[in-house]
C-alpha cells in the first residue's frame, strides 16, 4: 500500500497521514520473525501501509470488528448494500436511528455508511450506547469504490480479528512478535475526550494497565511502538523506553493536522534521534 492509498474508515485520530514520518521508525514487515499486532486497530492505517505476513487487530467495537469480518467475507456484498442506502440527510438519520440490519452484511455496509457521512468520522455513542453523531453530508461518501473493499479484504485474509480489551491481546504476545499501539485517550486534554470507537472513557488507570503488559512484553522479547500524548504522567509510566516528537500530528481539534500536537512516538527498542525515558 502506498501512503496514499485510501481507507475505508475516516478516523479522525488516525495515522494515514503521519506514514511519511512512522515509516522510518517502524520494522519492514519482511524482518518481523511472529505476528504483527494492533490492539486499538481504529480504521488501520498502518496495518494497511504493511501489509505484514500474519497479523492479529483487535478493538473493542464490535460495530467495527464486524466491518472488517464482512468485508473479508463478502466485499462486493457489502458494497451492493452501502450503495441502496439515500443520499439526504432523512435518509442518514433513518439509517442511524431507525434502520435494524439483520446480517452481517447489513451491519457493516450500516457502519460504513455512518462513518463515512457522519460528521468527521467520529465514532460516538451515548450512554445507552447508541451512535449519536450528526450529519456531515456526503462527500466523503464516494471516494472510496468496491475496488478499496475488495483492496482491503485482500489484505484482511491472513489476519485474525478479534473484539477484546488490549490487555489479553497484549499478554499473549511472545517473542518475535511486533506491536503497534495508537490508544484512543490522550490524557491532558480535559475537554476532549477522543472515543472515536468507544463510549467508555479511556482513563489513566487503563493507561497503568497498558504501560504494564507493554513493559512485560519488553521483557519476553516482543518489540512494540506506541504513538501517544506527551503528557508527562504518561511519560513517567514508560521509564527505559525511546521518545521521539513527532514532528506534525493531530493537536485538540479533531482531523486537524497541527505541528504542535503534544504526541510523541515511543519505542522499546532504540529508534534514530530518539531519548531514553
Amino acid at each position: 500500500m502506498s501512503v496514499n492509498q485510501k481507507l475505508l474508515v475516516r478516523y479522525p485520530g488516525g495515522k494515514r497521514r503521519l506514514l511519511t514520518f512512522l515509516q522510518d521508525y517502524l520494522p519492514d514487515p519482511s524482518e518481523i520473525d511472529g505476528m504483527y499486532v494492533e490492539p486499538f486497530v481504529g480504521g488501520g492505517a498502518t496495518f494497511f501501509y504493511l501489509q505484514p505476513i500474519r497479523a492479529l487487530l483487535s478493538d473493542v467495537n464490535p460495530e467495527l470488528i464486524d466491518l472488517y469480518r464482512a468485508i473479508r467475507y463478502a466485499p462486493r456484498k457489502v458494497w451492493a448494500v452501502y450503495c441502496e442506502f439515500g443520499n439526504t440527510k432523512s435518509d442518514y438519520h433513518y439509517i442511524r436511528d431507525e434502520y435494524k440490519p439483520k446480517t452481517l452484511i447489513e451491519r457493516a455496509a450500516r457502519t460504513l455508511y455512518l462513518n463515512r457521512t457522519c460528521f468527521k468520522g467520529m465514532w460516538r455513542h451515548n450512554r445507552d450506547g447508541r451512535f449519536n453523531v450528526g450529519y456531515g453530508g456526503q462527500a466523503r461518501r464516494w471516494v472510496i469504490t468496491e475496488k478499496d473493499l475488495i483492496f482491503c479484504a485482500t489484505a484482511l485474509r491472513r489476519v485474525s480479528l478479534k473484539c477484546e480489551d488490549f490487555q489479553p491481546i497484549i499478554d499473549q504476545t511472545q517473542r518475535g512478535d511486533f506491536i503497534f499501539l495508537d490508544p484512543p485517550y490522550r490524557p491532558g486534554y480535559k475537554e476532549y475526550i477522543n472515543n472515536h470507537y468507544v463510549w467508555q472513557q479511556f482513563k489513566y488507570s487503563d493507561y497503568e494497565r497498558l504501560t504494564n503488559s507493554l513493559q512485560c512484553a519488553k521483557l519476553r522479547g516482543v518489540k512494540w511502538a506506541m504513538t501517544i500524548s506527551s503528557h508527562r504522567d504518561i511519560l513517567c509510566l514508560l521509564k527505559g523506553n525511546y521518545a521521539l516528537r513527532i514532528p506534525r500530528g493531530t493537536g485538540k481539534m479533531p482531523g486537524t493536522l497541527t505541528s504542535d500536537s503534544g504526541e510523541v512516538l515511543i519505542t522499546s527498542y532504540r529508534i534514530k534521534s530518539g531519548e531514553r525515558l
